[in-house]
């Protein structure tokens, strides 16, 4: 993989195409705002999601998809996963034959209910090997500050995994490979919603007792509804599971946990949102899908449920930490 095109500038897409450069590979990224794509090239940075940060020369940018896919090794898709099916049908035609197709985004598509690498064959026609994922613990802004961290890249096809994975290894960015695209797919999206729930603990003023009770049941519920759909448990102990919630339900940085503080000291949707400088957390639309995949499997997803209906049934933060400490006593 010596030339790779990354789809998305935003700032886990700016910072992953970073990770590429640093590792000496060749990166040309897709800015769907022409000012984005010119202060990358121009100025090496990405000011509105990433300031302060110097990106390499070895990463470029353009407003043009069909010249960041032009002669690509592979293709990372860094856009929101209620938004990945629609660019994709864009795409579509652009995409280069037979190329590794990579999946940052993580979330569970509304209505189908498709994991994001299923929405990517579906939509790119192409077999469930040539899709890999990549999902840990990845809050964005520390990784562009090379502080080290480590991931996972999950795919069906072993030798591919191993590919990216040489593709993306520098000092501070460690991967793990995984053959479990089920088990790293639904950690990276359920944690999102027990993050939400966490911030909605922490607005409301409660400690790390609290935290750490939601993000121990939280895996559990994760870790159940992964099992029915065929993943591995033992992916729900490792990067891309425990690893990733406890980032997501812990950092400042996680945006699903700030958006759920400010649901926590009573605030609105449409509040949280504008503090939020008008981006919904992915947690806030994927806990639909992710409960609607546990009604399908018969998984009880008490948490995931709780912060659904306070995202979208009017259920206060009050009345959620009610009823999930009033909940019947059962074995561990």
């Amino acid at each position: 993989m010596r030339r790779v095109a990354v789809l998305g500038a935003g700032s886990w897409g700016t910072t992953f195409a970073k990770v590429l450069a640093d590792a000496g590979r060749e990166v040309k990224l897709w800015a769907r705002r022409p000012e984005i794509a010119a202060a990358i090239n121009e100025q090496h940075a990405n000011p509105d999601y990433l300031p302060g940060i110097v990106l390499p020369t070895l990463l470029t940018a353009t407003p043009d998809p069909a010249e960041a896919l032009d002669g690509a090794d592979a293709v990372v898709f860094a856009v929101p996963s209620q938004t990945l099916r629609e660019n994709l049908e864009r795409w579509r035609d652009l995409l280069p034959r037979g190329r590794t197709l990579v999946s940052l985004a993580k979330g569970v598509e509304l209505g189908t209910l498709m994991r994001m690498s299923e929405v990517i064959c579906e939509v790119a026609d192409v077999p469930p090997d040539q899709v890999a994922v990549v999902s840990g613990p990845n809050l964005a802004r520390e990784i562009a500050a090379e502080e080290p961290t480590a991931t996972v890249i999950a795919c069906t096809d072993h030798d591919r995994a191993v590919e990216l994975q040489q593709a993306c290894t520098t000092g501070y960015f460690r991967s793990y490979t995984n053959t479990d695209v089920i088990g790293c797919e639904l950690g990276g999206a359920c944690k999102n919603v027990i993050a939400l729930a966490c911030g909605i603990a922490a607005g409301m003023g409660f400690g790390d007792n609290t935290r750490a009770s939601l993000i121990t049941r939280g895996l559990a519920e994760t870790a159940r509804l992964g099992t029915a759909l065929g993943a591995d448990p033992l992916t729900f102990a490792g990067l891309a599971g425990l690893g990733d919630l406890v980032a997501t339900c812990s950092s400042p940085l996680s945006r699903n946990r700030t958006f759920g503080e400010h649901l926590g000291r009573g605030e609105s949707l449409a509040q949280a949102e504008a503090a939020n400088h008008g981006q919904v957390a992915e947690g806030v639309k994927s806990c639909k899908s992710i409960c609607a995949l546990g009604e399908r499997t018969g998984v009880e997803l008490p948490i995931a449920d709780a912060v659904r209906r306070v995202c979208h049934e009017g259920l206060s933060a009050a009345e959620m930490g009610k009823e999930l400490i009033s909940r019947a006593p059962r074995p561990e």
